[in-house]
């Protein structure tokens, strides 16, 4: 567990990790930097005298983080019946893509896995505030309950049971589509959008295709899921009509890949795909600037 009497260098060492578990539990950037934040000025609150009887500092900033998490969530919840339109998780960057991690940017901190593909992150949003708490501390991160008990003011056996109707949640994933082989159905999209060609858009795309956007109200977007193939080719091609000059570039988007739609350097769309049988079956369009910060400004070849 560690020695007690932590010293500053040691729990600022947890930032990174605090940063990664909050993150995947509100879905937001600049909301995991305010609860890890939180929780480290709670921590330095405490007297010297109590800092030093803790023998797991680490511990405790992921307890005192997931409380805070957990009341985000429930408030979330009440902010997010007053968004317009659809809510989406932060897409993040791929550092490399970036230029090499820069520890300014929250972003840069991210480890990416299947944890925060934004089809991963959407069915999050499904669960319950303590069912998503337990599910990815445990699933994820692999906290014992006895400590996940401490964060939820639960009994280790009822946080097991909110694990379990969290993982109800998750839909069977079925074999697993290579990377390689999304970014071709990928770039095939990207092709096919750039040519306004609906008849091969329509061959990508799975036939009960979805396509969420989120622009907050800040930036156009469909305020309402389209569906069906046809009718998202359709959509696609409209707004490539209606946005001449508009680049897409190939690019990771929460470790998966993705399409970045820029302007005169500047990042305006973020597109996330969920390939299944070699067919797109889910579109996720971030067009809020708010979320777009960590890809706001980028050269010609889509990198800071």
């Amino acid at each position: 567990m560690g020695a007690a009497g932590a010293g500053t260098e040691e729990t600022a060492g947890e930032r990174g990790r605090l940063i990664n578990v909050a993150y995947r539990l509100l879905g937001s950037l600049a909301e995991a930097e305010d609860a890890v934040q939180e929780a480290f000025a709670r921590w330095y609150a405490l007297p010297r005298s109590r800092r030093d009887e803790i023998v797991s500092p680490g511990a405790w900033l992921t307890t005192v983080t997931g409380r805070i998490c957990l009341d985000v969530l429930g408030s979330a919840r009440v902010r997010r019946e007053r968004y317009v339109g659809a809510w989406l998780p932060d897409p993040l960057p791929d550092p490399v893509e970036r230029g090499g991690a820069r520890e300014s940017d929250l972003a840069d901190r991210m480890v990416l896995d299947e944890s925060v593909t934004m089809a991963f992150l959407v069915v999050l949003e499904t669960m319950t505030p303590a069912e998503r708490v337990s599910f990815v501390l445990h699933d994820v991160f692999r906290y014992p309950f006895a400590e996940i008990a401490a964060v939820l003011g639960r009994t280790p056996a009822a946080c097991k049971q909110l694990a379990a109707s969290a993982r109800r949640r998750v839909p069977d994933a079925g074999a697993p589509v290579a990377v390689d082989a999304r970014a071709d159905v990928v770039r095939r999209v990207k092709e096919a959008w750039e040519n306004k060609d609906i008849a091969a858009l329509v061959d990508l795309l799975d036939p009960s295709a979805v396509m969420t956007a989120d622009g907050g109200g800040l930036a156009g977007a469909a305020l309402r899921p389209v569906e069906g193939d046809a009718r998202i080719a359709s959509y696609m091609v409209a707004i490539a009509d209606r946005a001449p000059g508009l680049e897409l570039l190939e690019r990771s988007v929460n470790g998966a890949p993705g399409l970045v739609a820029l302007r005169g350097g500047v990042v305006l769309t973020v597109a996330s795909f969920d390939v299944t049988e070699g067919r797109v079956a889910r579109i996720w369009v971030v067009r809020n600037p708010e979320k777009l910060r960590p890809w706001v400004t980028c050269g010609r070849d889509g990198r800071p």
